[in-house]
């Protein structure tokens, strides 16, 4: 449900992918993929997809679970900052970049490491928080200081506190990524509602998940409340 807007975004653009490549399996590099959330299911797609995280546990996990599917996913230790390192240019038609850059040193440098693992017309799918929906999860949790603290840092932070270094308007994300050297495409929210709809009113109830997913789905792209999603969703091409 949380991801659900995500995952109809990432099934058109591979659809058009592989229709326009003429290969049915696609190479996808998983930049700070986990335990595989994204990347196992992509496999299950039948696509080849390595996954690049820094941290060995997380990789372990990764592995257990694409051996649980019956899959085979490629795990490599490393950071976003390092991919050109890792692996070998143009040599990945989709790139995730999911929740990675809140937190590299310097995410025009990731995005630009991004850009050069990517085939001429290949795309990056960048999911980032949105400081407009910290301000608004910080007021309803009575933290008022906290919340007005966001809407003032430029990064998007409500202290010294916040476990997130940095988050990105629409606007913000789109410069990075045109700077990096990408065409911006579409522009999504995620979880505009999800979060903030109490779970009593969802388990138990027939129909109420597949109604709020549907409710997500039209406000991802409503030109108020995108901007007011936990997290926006843009999907960039090289050129």
């Amino acid at each position: 449900m949380r991801t659900a807007v995500v995952w109809e975004a990432l099934r058109s653009m591979l659809a058009e992918r592989t229709a326009a490549t003429g290969r049915e399996s696609l190479d996808i590099v998983d930049a700070g993929g986990g335990t595989g959330g994204f990347a196992v299911p992509l496999a299950e797609l039948g696509h080849s997809v390595t996954v690049v995280d820094p941290s060995p546990d997380s990789l372990a996990a990764l592995e257990r679970r694409a051996k649980e599917r019956g899959v085979g996913v490629r795990g490599i230790q490393g950071d976003a900052a390092d991919l050109s390192d890792l692996l070998s240019h143009e040599s990945a038609d989709l790139v995730l970049c999911h929740s990675v850059l809140e937190y590299v040193e310097d995410p025009t440098s990731a995005l630009t490491a991004v850009a050069g693992l990517l085939r001429k017309g290949g795309t990056v799918s960048v999911l980032a928080a949105n400081p407009v929906a910290s301000a608004i999860h910080r007021a309803l949790a009575g933290q008022f200081e906290e919340a007005r603290a966001v809407l003032a840092d430029p990064v998007g932070t409500w202290g010294d506190r916040d476990p997130t270094p940095r988050r990105f308007s629409a606007d913000t994300l789109a410069e990075l990524l045109e700077a990096a050297g990408f065409t911006v495409g579409s522009i999504h929210g995620v979880r505009v509602f999800a979060d903030l709809v109490p779970s009593r009113l969802i388990d138990g109830e027939p129909g109420a998940a597949e109604s709020l997913v549907a409710l997500e789905q039209a406000a991802s792209t409503h030109p108020v409340l995108r901007d007011i999603a936990t997290q926006l969703h843009v999907l960039a091409h090289r050129a």
